[in-house]
């Protein structure tokens, strides 16, 4: 059965695509290839340079290893051709090449270097609009204004293609690249993400999404608000979701399974699932977190989110090498739409980007596409059946709510099927009636064979009280939990949740020793 949905994006063309290795590093040529030929892409479309083999360059580096090469190499192979915009601004005016992928091996990194404040203008005698700035930025996003010249070092350029929902192959952007990266903690992981990717597509990305907002507020309240309007969308297409409101992040080693998406912010280092060694996102999965510096470490299993969230099983993510600034970070919102109507990995994060030549990078396989199948179409695997059949059904019985609660319950009571009746809590959760949520979270519980899976279950319960602001009752039914999963690693979500509501009491403070005679001689 195939259902309605709008038309799926075209893919971006091989033809568009040039890859980019570091010479010096046999192992990023190695990678080079074997991506052309798992995408197709022509052999002569591999560049080659020898680069730094350091994680960060200087701005003379930049300038000189790659801005200038590779500029030239674009104009002597005719994939641009050069002229002025109306402002007459030197540019690439009709351009061949849409999208360029850096291997592992290609420096990530340009590093901060302070410049003084500009003079005073001899014309005007003016004081300087501005004071020093700094010229830090990913090589990434610097090189997708490669085309343009002149361009300045200090600040982000605006993003043309910033919510745009046409592909780049009809956004008429000459002078821009679509820049993507297959890089992470190893060669062997980078070539497990290609794989990923290119296997995904043959059946979709299938299985629960999990968000996790921040309650900073203030003018931080608009990433809170990214992940409520993912949410809102999953509930509409039929993707079961967690959602935490709590101020902390999910705690450590929290239960989540079968996670295809993943969407948080804002601590500086992995945290929660990531710190369970066995944990593993689908795979597939897109998974991002929100922080200043995501990315500064992206080769680091154990660092800051990036390199971690790719070790863990992600197949891609996003993220900042320096601080972007909330607003001039990928809008996460923006990011799943665009990936759940069809478009690429690349243009989906371009897309949801509001700066250019600035600390955003894109990791995995640019060209990847993990929802081609959302319309119920391509190959039937067993471990998607229960999330297709909840998609299906919330597109068939979209209007009829009722209909759609009844059908999936009598699936559910058929097979046993405590995917079904947590999939049915977590739609109740989200429709605010939390005593129904929880018999189907009870239900669920009973039915779910891993007991992770069972745990889970305890802790929606638990966080509903929270949310109600029954303390006690939340507190209770984390003890019965603590008991009940004593011997699994995912019982440290739940210890860490009860240090946070119930704290032990401090140790006793040490009683002080008597002074002896002889001490007092010694004074």
């Amino acid at each position: 059965l195939l259902i309605t949905t709008s038309a799926i994006c075209a893919p971006i063309a091989p033809q568009k695509v040039l890859i980019l290795y570091n010479s010096n590093i046999p192992e990023s040529k190695d990678l080079a290839e074997f991506y052309a030929q798992m995408r197709q892409i022509p052999q002569d479309q591999i560049i080659g340079l020898p680069l730094s083999q350091k994680d960060q360059i200087t701005r003379t580096e930049y300038n000189t290893t790659l801005q200038a090469p590779l500029r030239k190499i674009m104009t002597d192979r005719g994939w641009w051709s050069m002229g002025r915009d109306q402002r007459g601004v030197r540019m690439a005016v009709r351009s061949k090449i849409s999208t360029l992928v850096c291997m592992r091996g290609v420096p990530f990194k340009i590093q901060r270097e302070s410049t003084p404040p500009p003079t005073k203008s001899s014309s005007t005698n003016k004081p300087p609009s501005h004071s020093a700035k700094n010229n830090e930025a990913s090589v990434d996003s610097e090189l997708s204004l490669l085309s343009v010249e002149n361009l300045p070092t200090t600040g982000p350029s605006n993003n043309p293609y910033f919510k745009k929902d046409t592909p780049i192959s009809k956004a008429n952007l000459p002078f821009m690249l679509l820049v993507g990266r297959v890089d992470g903690p190893s060669y062997a992981l980078c070539k497990r993400m290609i794989g990923d990717a290119i296997a995904t597509e043959i059946h979709g990305l299938w299985g629960m999404c999990y968000l996790d907002i921040a309650r900073k507020g203030g003018g931080y309240a608009v990433g809170d608000q990214w992940l409520e309007t993912i949410h809102k969308r999953n509930y509409a297409e039929g993707i079961p979701s967690t959602i935490d409101r709590n101020k902390q992040t999910y705690t450590t080693n929290y239960p989540m399974n079968h996670a295809a998406l993943y969407f948080g912010w804002y601590t500086g280092n992995r945290n929660g699932p990531l710190l369970n060694p066995k944990f593993r996102f689908r795979r597939g999965s897109i998974a991002a977190h929100l922080h200043s510096f995501s990315a500064s470490n992206l080769r680091n299993p154990n660092r800051n989110w990036v390199g971690p969230i790719l070790a863990h099983g992600a197949a891609a993510t996003v993220g900042n090498v320096y601080e972007p600034y909330l607003h001039l970070t990928h809008h996460f919102d923006i990011f799943h739409d665009r990936l759940l109507k069809g478009y690429t990995l690349v243009e989906a994060a371009y897309m949801a980007c509001p700066a250019l030549s600035w600390q955003n990078v894109v990791l995995g396989d640019p060209l990847y596409r993990p929802f081609l199948h959302l319309n119920g179409s391509g190959e039937k695997y067993p471990e998607d059946k229960n999330y297709r059949a909840i998609r299906i059904a919330n597109e068939l019985w979209k209007n009829e709510p009722d209909k759609l609660v009844k059908k999936l319950r009598t699936a559910a009571a058929a097979k046993a099927n405590a995917t079904l009746y947590e999939y049915l809590g977590l739609r109740y959760r989200f429709q605010k009636q939390p005593e129904v949520a929880i018999a189907f979270f009870k239900t669920a519980s009973t039915k779910h064979h891993k007991p992770s899976d069972r745990l889970r279950q305890w802790l929606y319960t638990a966080d509903i009280y929270r949310e109600a602001n029954n303390k006690p009752l939340a507190i209770a039914t984390l003890k019965k939990a603590r008991l009940k999963f004593a011997r699994i690693p995912e019982v440290k979500s739940v210890i860490a949740l009860l240090n946070i509501l119930d704290p032990p009491p401090p140790p006793p403070a040490a009683k002080k020793k008597a002074s002896t005679p002889a001490a007092k001689k010694k004074k």
